[in-house]
């Protein structure tokens, strides 16, 4: 993302697994600005993504995390910064972050999820760079787990004197790298949505609150839907179904009869066809449930849902949270997903199956 005297004027994102899914859902601009693509072939940490843009970058430029949700003020601050720059906010538990050291609003230091925090400021991962980073790049090492990291270029510019600016954040900051922080994004982009129906709605259906319905999409007889809820082009759903809280139907998915779906993201041609509920859940692409496939989201105890992650067991901080299913998960009729189950991508359930705990990742 170049940036001009405080303007956006060209979007670069750097690219590598599923790069031509990811061109063909964004597209060739944003906004009416520009966007240009550059594979980063091997994935060797922040550094080297950074600079894989340097034979098309000769200004000043934000760094921006493809899953990071923030408010566009902070963008903004950023792209007014003059030279480096990087966005912190306090948080209450630094130790989990990269933490920054402040001396008269510039940075000091940098260090990755310290014991003792010097401060109580995190580093967001948001930056503003002159093209010297790349200098700062080239002279880095590999760091401990065999990455190149944009911290340890941070930390270079320091030691070479040069001046790296402190923007600090008090809205919204949320990194989406787990996949239940997937329902949280949602929850947040949605506090604001605004009504409008432009698809095709039968009679009988009522549409209670902010509810979306794009052009192309059709809700069928006897469906009650309660926002906020974004129904995307293509997609078809009831009759008689129930869709509720924070929820996004995505494009050519369908929620079919007596179907209840509830805080919970579908991705492109996900099916819930018949009898079927799907609460607090991430179902993605080509998913298909059969019929009277049911998600539980509650722990009888009602503590936090944990999930496995890279071999642990994580508490997600949800006393409510279903199921995440990769692309093209079926379940066979009536099978039972316990809460925070994760189903791999093309995973398979027999019918009456019960789904327990996820052994592998």
């Amino acid at each position: 993302m170049a940036a001009s005297s405080g303007v956006v004027d060209e979007f670069v994102l750097v690219v590598g697994y599923e790069a031509e899914d990811v061109q063909s859902h964004i597209g060739q601009e944003f906004s009416g600005i520009p966007i240009s693509y550059v594979e980063q072939r091997e994935q060797r940490g922040t550094a080297h993504a950074i600079a894989c843009v340097e034979e098309v970058i000769d200004e000043q430029f934000l760094v921006l995390n493809g899953d990071v949700v923030v408010d566009d003020s902070l963008v903004s601050s950023l792209a007014a910064s003059s030279g480096h720059a990087v966005a912190t906010m306090p948080v209450e538990n630094p130790s989990n972050y990269g933490v920054v050291s402040v001396d008269k609003g510039e940075l000091s230091g940098l260090v990755e999820k310290p014991d003792d925090p010097p401060s109580s400021l995190a580093n967001l991962g948001l930056y503003a760079f002159e093209p010297t980073i790349f200098e700062g790049i080239d002279a880095v090492d590999e760091s401990e787990r065999g990455e190149y990291e944009v911290t340890d270029a941070v930390t270079t510019l320091l030691e070479w004197g040069e001046t790296v600016s402190v923007v600090e954040h008090d809205g919204t900051w949320l990194d989406v790298g787990r996949p239940w922080e997937v329902i949280e994004a949602t929850e947040r982009l949605f506090s604001g949505l605004d009504r409008a129906v432009d698809g095709t709605v039968e009679d009988r259906v009522t549409l209670n609150g902010p509810v979306v319905v794009e052009e192309g999409a059709r809700i069928r007889d006897g469906t009650y839907i309660e926002g906020p809820v974004v129904v995307k082009a293509g997609a078809d759903v009831g009759p008689n179904a129930f869709v509720r809280g924070t929820t996004v139907i995505g494009e050519d998915s369908r929620v079919g009869n007596a179907v209840e779906v509830k805080n919970s993201v579908l991705f492109p041609g996900a099916t819930v066809g018949h009898l079927s509920y799907v609460g607090d859940s991430v179902l993605g692409s080509d998913v298909n449930f059969g019929a009277g496939t049911k998600v539980a989201n509650l722990r009888h105890d009602d503590a936090n849902v944990t999930m496995r992650v890279k071999g642990g067991s994580v508490d997600t901080g949800r006393r409510k949270l279903g199921v995440v299913c990769g692309d093209d998960v079926k379940t066979g009729i009536n099978t039972s997903l316990n809460a925070g189950v994760k189903l791999a991508g093309g995973a398979t359930t027999a019918p009456g199956e019960t789904v327990m705990e996820n052994d592998n990742e």
